[in-house]
């Protein structure tokens, strides 16, 4: 017994004298912040919900015009980050895409009225962000008024691509035309290959890409016909081409913006899915290729989307296809 005891001793002193550690809990890792994320203004302003509207930059300030309805402009100062009303305009103006010239926004290709038998705005109108003033520009020939249709500004003239003559029951058109205030003359220049409603230009490169968009029949399905093809109209030579590679994600609605070397197209909505889409895909100018990009935070159509300060924003819009819900938010992503 006592040599039984003498043996354990040591084992007892071992185990005593070594204290046994508590195992450490792992510290968890934070939580990425979404690359695409809300942001509220600084005294809890809030814009106008609206969608089938523009959202475009000037200066340091953000612009949400137009849509369903007359709604004042809403104005977002990026230096004081808080949202402010505008001018209403003197009639409701939806579905198109603004154009900046000469420090003024202009809204053309535009519808007025309610669904789906929509009217083609007669003229241009115009929104002064220094006076807060709209006015009434000039006539768009009757025989080539539609909305729907995708506007761009290059070298002080006004680029107008493709829409819808009656609302959303049919009337597509490949038209493209060409406006300068200079002489306050419109131009016809070649069919685009194939027409499109619901879609957003842009100009890079000495080049216009119509990029998405649909052919809108209400009394089948409104959200059918998407189109992939990118049709692509060089401005020197007047001449017509549609790149090899479709866009991925299928949608119209959507914004469009040059970002670097690439143009993005962003958001929209289709027959696919009850939710507005959040996807972002970038076309390669030089190599014609697709990839997809960091989604939205949350799906969006109807506005546009800004570029500044090294951040893409959008704001506004509508949350599902169709007009319902409609958004007041902005969302962010930094560069």
């Amino acid at each position: 017994m006592r040599i039984l005891l003498l043996l354990s001793l040591p084992f007892l002193l071992l185990t005593c004298g070594t204290p046994t550690e508590e195992p450490t809990a792992a510290t968890p890792e934070p939580e990425p912040a979404p690359a695409w994320h809300e942001v509220t203004a600084a005294d809890g302003s809030e814009p106008n919900a609206r969608h089938e509207a523009a959202f475009v930059g000037l200066g340091d300030k953000y612009y949400l015009l137009g849509g369903r309805g007359i709604k004042p402009v809403d104005i977002y100062d990026s230096q004081t980050r808080t949202w402010t009303e505008g001018a209403k305009p003197p009639v409701e103006i939806h579905h198109f895409q603004p154009v900046v010239l000469n420090d003024e926004i202009l809204l053309l290709g535009a519808m007025t009225g309610g669904y789906p038998g929509e009217t083609a705005l007669p003229d241009i109108l115009i929104y002064s962000p220094a006076k807060d003033e709209w006015r009434t520009g000039a006539t768009i020939p009757e025989d080539r008024r539609r909305g729907g249709a995708g506007a761009v500004a290059h070298e002080g003239k006004v680029y107008l691509v493709c829409g819808i003559i009656d609302g959303h029951r049919g009337g597509h058109v490949a038209w493209l035309d060409v406006y300068d205030p200079a002489t306050d003359s419109w131009t016809r220049l070649p069919d685009a290959p194939r027409p499109r409603d619901h879609f957003q230009a842009v100009i890079t490169h000495g080049k216009l890409y119509a990029l998405a968009g649909r052919t809108t029949i209400a009394a089948t399905n409104p959200f059918a016909n998407t189109i992939g093809e990118v049709d692509v109209y060089d401005l020197a030579a007047k001449t017509w081409s549609t790149l090899p590679n479709t866009l991925p994600t299928h949608r119209a609605g959507n914004a469009a913006i040059v970002l670097n070397e690439d143009i993005l197209v962003v958001g929209g909505e289709s027959k696919d899915q009850v939710k507005a889409h959040n996807e972002v895909e970038a076309l390669s100018i030089a190599g014609g290729r697709w990839r997809a990009l960091d989604t939205l935070s949350r799906g969006r159509h109807g506005t546009g989307v800004v570029h500044h300060d090294g951040k893409l924003i959008m704001a506004s819009g509508c949350g599902n296809h169709g007009g319902s819900p409609e958004l007041n938010d902005m969302i962010v992503l930094e560069l």
